[in-house]
């Protein structure tokens, strides 16, 4: 033990070797290191800087299985990590190299390096047998050999078995016969006839030595019995037997029969065959020989992975006295049949890889093998077609898993890649393997909403705080980058901004009001939602709601005629004693800042002082006479009229008129056709307007009436498309209608009224108010017959108006036919 100690230092010191070659690294060391040994800076020779040992958690692998090495990580050293046997790992082989493959991650890399194994001098030469007996007859010639036992060394070159020697005798000595793939048998040569009488057994000492320093020998103890003449050898028919067998052979499958013949005769040319002493149990459990014909048969399986040839020895003996004993060689080759299907094994375990991975983001490190030989151990891989992946040939059958297109988590969050192994075998053997590769998410799908639009209808006067609607929007991505904020964009909602009208819930898209709303100020707004995930960059997407104030019913008809009932004052009419039935008194005229239903207005006579003589048109508002004036009512009348909408509650408001009965007053109608013949520049203007406003509106209305016509026969009873009222049988056959058509062009939404009712007989009115809460945005346009000029008709009520009154935008008119009430949208 002392000499192997010096000697492994002595390699250590001297011997201890790297280089590369084609690429790469090889060290050269000695079997039997201690653990711990260095085999060299791994690191250095690498060109790795010790950081990047941990950093990219170096580690080495082994193709043999075993981890006869490892990496100092603080030095960066390859150290010895268990005992090395070069016996156990090579056997006889001359040359004994041991592949290692050093893996490196982040990225992955593979390095191969190859550390070869000297051999030592630390198996001394046996001899199978320690006690060899011949028997050999006394009439043995001179010069004749006996071929002895070969002494077996598991160390090779130089260090294996030399020489033999023998103990000095007088009868033999000892000759080298030279045999097959160079090798040396001993052969004990009979130099002295031999005498049994003199000597019948002879003790002799054979020892082999071998080529190591120091030399290490071993002995064989030989008996020689000195026999009576039995002087014929059994002769074989060859010297050397060839055969080769596929290693598939069934089981009792002849292999082949040895022939030998004995010249004498009687038992001694009688020949039995047997394996030879030295053959071992490997041999034995596989092959049978019939000791009387020589043949051999086979009778365990072969396995060429196991055993590629067996050299046999066959024994011939006589059955002579003494037994004469021939040997020869029987060599069988094991042909390799592909029956070992390829195995594909992970050097590296499988990294996670981003969906945004370039083409060539190496994903694993993994060997192919297999065990046959030739053309039966070439394997190709494949991986299925369409796959992202690919295999990238390295060295050895080793190969890199690479991407090879574009990733898409969303569609495959994982990928179980089929790896199918072929070799080259006839038929061809596979092998497949699962190699499972996440994708880890990269932000690359922005937040969709489930509508790009929304329409939220929200009635006025709300509770502030009460929820309008709730958005939602999805991520296809996965984690951080799948949640969700909401925000509102910032935007002017009439000059002001959107977040004093609404907030929203960042985390579930709940957006809420931050006071109520009134219709009358507002009628609609939209709000620019932005959903933005988490992930880095963010992606953003925007949708927009847009919100309707729905009316209600929250305002009461405000009068704006007569003026004086309109600021809260009693209004005082007057009325000739010589009034008839029908007799125009006045029109009281109102209006509801509430639209559609809630904006429809009737007229009710709720107190008189004699309900008889009165009446009020219940849609137009005019206050006319029931019969004609008698001399016995009161001069003084009061009237309460009671105005109403249509809404849900319904609002109401009323009008004190006063009329005083007068005699002799002439019809006021006299008067106003003096005020339109007054030249004014502002009736001018006005006429202007007019005769534009009637050419549009005519055309309008004719379209208008034929369209819902055409409705209104369909739905005579649907008050929401048109409404047709008679006040009695014969206003269709009166040909005096008058048109009058309320235009309406406040807020976004524009209508039309066409009314059907009785003016004055002799006249047609026009009205337009420019504001529906001042009397000063009145103006009557009165057209007294059929023969009357058009220039005549105009009577302004209030001439008192001031130029910039008189805008036509924002105003509503009103023109009254005999025929329809008709209220459309304009756009």
């Amino acid at each position: 033990m002392k000499n192997i100690g010096w000697l492994a230092l002595w390699w250590h010191q001297f011997f201890l070797l790297w280089s590369t070659i084609d690429g790469q690294t090889r060290y050269s060391i000695p079997e039997e290191l201690n653990q711990g040994s260095v085999v060299g800076n791994l690191a250095k020779d690498l060109g790795l800087a010790l950081s990047e040992i941990f950093d990219r958690r170096l580690r080495v692998a082994s193709q043999t299985g075993e981890q006869y090495f490892s990496v100092d990580a603080g030095k960066g050293e390859l150290v010895v990590n268990d005992r090395i046997d070069r016996e156990a790992l090579c056997g006889q082989s001359a040359s004994c190299v041991l592949p290692l493959q050093i893996v490196l991650e982040k990225p992955l890399n593979l390095h191969r390096i190859e550390v070869e194994i000297k051999d030592m001098n630390d198996n001394s030469p046996s001899f199978q047998t320690k006690e060899l007996s011949l028997k050999i007859a006394e009439s043995a010639a001179v010069g004749t050999r006996f071929v002895l036992e070969s002494a077996e060394d598991a160390d090779v070159g130089s260090n294996s078995v030399k020489s033999y020697t023998l103990t000095k005798n007088e009868c033999f000595t000892l000759k080298m016969k030279e045999v097959e793939d160079g090798k040396a048998v001993p052969e004990l040569v009979l130099e002295k006839p031999l005498d049994r009488e003199k000597k019948a057994v002879h003790q002799l000492l054979l020892t082999a030595l071998d080529g190591g320093n120091p030399v290490l020998s071993g002995t064989s103890q030989i008996t020689i019995t000195v026999l009576d003449v039995n002087d014929n050898f059994p002769v074989f028919e060859k010297n050397t037997y060839k055969v080769s067998l596929q290693e598939n052979t069934a089981q009792n499958t002849f292999v082949v029969k040895i022939a030998a013949t004995d010249a004498d005769e009687g038992p001694n040319g009688e020949v039995e065959f047997s394996f030879g002493s030295r053959t071992p149990d490997s041999v034995l459990s596989v092959f049978e020989i019939n000791p009387l014909t020589g043949e051999i048969h086979l009778k365990g399986d072969l396995d060429y992975e196991k055993g590629s040839s067996y050299k046999i020895e066959i024994a011939a003996r006589d059955k002579g006295v003494p037994e004469m004993e021939s040997h020869c060689r029987l060599q069988i080759d094991i042909v390799d049949v592909n029956d070992n299907t390829p195995e594909i094994v992970l050097t590296s375990e499988p990294q996670p890889v981003r969906e945004d991975a370039a083409s060539g983001t190496v994903v694993a490190l993994l060997n192919a093998r297999d065990a046959d030989s030739g053309n039966n151990s070439k394997v190709t891989l494949r991986v299925p077609k369409g796959s992202p992946f690919t295999l990238k040939p390295s060295f050895s059958n080793n190969y890199a898993l690479v991407t090879s297109g574009p990733l898409d988590r969303e569609s495959f969050p994982e990928y179980n890649i089929e790896i199918t192994a072929t070799d080259s075998g006839t038929p061809p053997l596979s092998s497949k393997k699962v190699i499972p590769v996440t994708i880890t998410d990269v932000n690359d799908n922005a937040p969709v909403f489930t509508q790009k639009t929304y329409n939220v209808y929200l009635k006025e006067n709300g509770v502030p705080g009460s929820i309008l609607y709730s958005v939602s929007a999805s991520d296809l991505d996965f984690g951080e980058n799948a949640k969700v904020s909401y925000s509102i964009l910032d935007s002017k909602v009439q000059d002001v901004s959107v977040s004093s009208y609404v907030y929203i819930n960042s985390d579930n898209g709940s957006i809420y009001s931050m006071h109520s709303f009134d219709y009358e100020k507002l009628k609609v707004f939209q709000i620019q939602v932005q959903a933005k995930d988490q992930g880095s960059p963010s992606l953003s997407s925007n949708a927009t709601v847009h919100v309707f104030i729905l009316d209600q019913n929250d305002n009461a008809p405000a009068v704006i005629y007569p003026s004086s009932a309109a600021m809260g004052s009693l209004s005082h009419q007057r009325m000739p004693r010589s009034a008839k039935a029908g007799h125009l008194v006045t029109k009281v005229t109102a209006v509801d800042a509430d639209s559609g239903h809630n904006a429809w207005i009737s007229y009710r006579l709720a107190e008189a002082t004699d309900a008889s003589l009165f009446t009020v048109n219940l849609y137009t508002g005019e206050v006319r006479t029931k019969r004609a004036v008698s001399e016995q009512d009161d001069s003084s009348q009061r009237l309460l009229i009671e105005i109403k909408d249509d809404g849900e509650p319904i609002q109401s408001s009323t009008v004190t008129v006063s009329i005083i009965l007068e005699d002799g007053l002439h019809e006021p109608i006299l008067d106003l056709r003096h005020k339109a013949a007054e030249p004014s520049k502002k009736t001018g203007r006005i006429t202007l307007y007019l005769i534009l406003s009637l050419a549009s509106v005519s055309v309008l209305s004719l379209l208008t009436f034929l369209i819902l016509a055409v409705k209104c026969i369909r739905n005579s009873r649907s008050s929401s498309t048109c409404c047709m009222r008679r006040t009695d049988s014969d206003d269709y056959k009166n040909p005096n209608r008058n048109l009058q058509i309320q235009l309406n062009t406040d807020g976004p939404i524009k209508y039309v009224e066409v009314l059907g009712g009785d003016m004055l007989s002799q006249s047609q009115s026009f009205r337009s108010c420019m504001s529906p809460m001042s009397e000063y945005s009145d103006f009557t346009l009165i057209k007294p017959s059929s023969t009357t000029d058009f220039k005549e008709v105009i009577s302004v009520l209030d001439a008192s108006l001031p130029d910039s009154t008189w805008t036509f935008e924002s105003q509503q008119v009103t023109v009254w036919t005999g025929f329809v009430k008709v209220e459309t949208i304009l756009f």
